[in-house]
């Protein structure tokens, strides 16, 4: 939740209101509340149903820090992820040359938002995203072959967004959702 929607009567999700926790708990652990001011705020947060209701309950809270972005990078050969790994807030993938294979299926994911810049000379590369994931490539420059992908229809609300950035060179990227 890095910015509340233009709308204040939309209802919230539950990883918005689980955002807004955090970022109390937080501001709390560095200083910035009270201990009484907390519990005030956690309470609104808690029981608010809108984004209207939450907005003053981020209020002069410091902003949400975005993190660090981590990086995979390999000269050449293969770079796999898959299996239950964690998978950062913003990460980089850099690869001169060969396959790369990023498996969000079963990964523990703890953003509502996760940007996924590719950086690859040739070679394909395949990212598998979660079933109910918002996928959005609109960043990503191919040089050579199009992007595969066949959106799915949305299943409710609830799942990540995944953001694909980057340049892509001679190769392919194919995205695609888990299927169970």
């Amino acid at each position: 939740m890095t910015s509340l929607p233009e709308n204040p009567s939309l209802p919230l999700r539950e990883d918005d209101r689980d955002t807004a926790v955090r970022r109390v708990q937080e501001a709390y652990a560095a200083g910035h509340l009270s201990h009484e001011e907390m519990d005030e705020r956690l309470q609104r947060a808690l029981t608010a149903r809108t984004h209207g209701e939450l907005s003053p309950v981020l209020a002069s809270l410091p902003p949400e820090n975005p993190g660090t972005t981590s990086l995979i990078a390999a000269a050449g050969g293969r770079i796999r992820r898959r299996g239950p790994w964690r998978v950062p807030r913003a990460l980089k993938v850099e690869s001169a040359y060969g396959r790369v294979h990023l498996d969000l299926s079963e990964a523990v994911i703890e953003h509502p938002v996760v940007d996924i810049e590719l950086q690859l000379g040739t070679g394909k590369a395949k990212i598998t995203v979660p079933r109910d994931a918002v996928v959005d490539f609109d960043g990503l420059r191919t040089e050579w072959k199009d992007t595969r992908y066949k959106a799915r229809p949305r299943s409710g609300p609830g799942g990540p967004t995944i953001r694909i950035s980057g340049a892509m060179g001679f190769g392919r990227l194919t995205i695609r959702h888990a299927r169970r």
